[in-house]
């Protein structure tokens, strides 16, 4: 599933292309994603700018215009298997190519989605009122992200530290990869309850989801499954790994075998000497 890394390398990677383009059409060939796209959305896009396309947690936000018309946001979430990339309007069209929204210049965004648990979506109004952003916690790169949210955000509660961390509640776009790596950063075992962690602990956890997300970034993020950046390019943070998907491994810091456990319907992975 693409995650904060993988959704943020694929908004820089749009931006410069579609920044201040004018929308054309917009072909659907399957609406039926996680929710169906809006009938009128083509009726909607027809002739506006992109302004600046921002990101809320996973979600991708495309701030449109048109004269008269106010402002508005398309909402793009990539979902399980999704990927949005430029490409030439007369591309030929693959297997699960569900959505084109053409521009003008003889580009367009190409949105493919083989499981379809993704979403092309039309907001109106204030964003922060919307239903699936409203309840959004903090975002793990902005600089009010720190060991004092986490901590009081974690008073009380006895959900694992890694269920802790992914809950987009909490904190936005910290997904099973990024919180395997982070607990391991932060020398924190993954099974120890929220509630029972100390404010200390919880800053070093703080920096280590942001310097993973941060690295992550930087490397284009991971290559999870089929998943490439709005180029087509694979990511390659996968390289970096330190503890997932290397269970049996020796730890690279301790020489310790690396473990498995399975965490509601997620593996998680640990280095049982470093990990308290």
């Amino acid at each position: 599933m693409p995650e904060l890394p993988e959704v943020e390398t694929t908004r820089l990677g749009l931006l410069p292309h579609v920044k201040g383009k004018t929308v054309k059409d917009l072909v659907v060939r399957e609406p039926r994603l996680r929710w169906p796209v809006p009938d009128d959305l083509r009726r909607t896009l027809s002739g506006r700018v992109v302004r600046d396309i921002q990101r809320r947690g996973k979600y991708l936000l495309f701030d449109c215009a048109k004269t008269g018309k106010g402002g508005g946001h398309l909402l793009v979430h990539l979902g399980m298997s999704g990927t949005l990339r430029v490409m030439s309007e007369s591309a030929a069209i693959n297997r699960h190519d569900h959505v084109d929204i053409v521009l003008t210049d003889g580009s367009q965004m190409r949105f493919n989605d083989p499981r379809r648990f993704g979403s092309v979506l039309w907001v109106e109004g204030e964003l922060d009122a919307h239903p699936l952003l409203a309840k959004l916690g903090v975002e793990p790169l902005l600089s009010d992200f720190n060991g004092d949210v986490l901590f009081r955000a974690s008073r009380g509660k006895s959900v694992a530290v890694k269920h802790f961390i992914m809950d987009s509640h909490i904190v936005t776009g910290v997904g099973n990869i990024y919180a395997n790596e982070a607990l391991f950063h932060a020398g924190i075992h993954p099974a120890r309850a929220a509630g029972r962690i100390s404010p200390d602990r919880y800053e070093e956890l703080a920096k280590a989801i942001r310097s993973t997300l941060t690295r992550a970034l930087k490397a284009g993020g991971s290559t999870i499954r089929d998943f490439r950046d709005s180029n087509g390019e694979a990511g390659y943070f996968q390289l970096d790994y330190r503890v997932y998907g290397r269970a049996g491994e020796a730890c690279k810091v301790c020489g310790t075998a690396i473990r498995q456990l399975r965490q509601g319907q997620r593996s998680t992975f640990y280095c049982p000497a470093c990990q308290r």
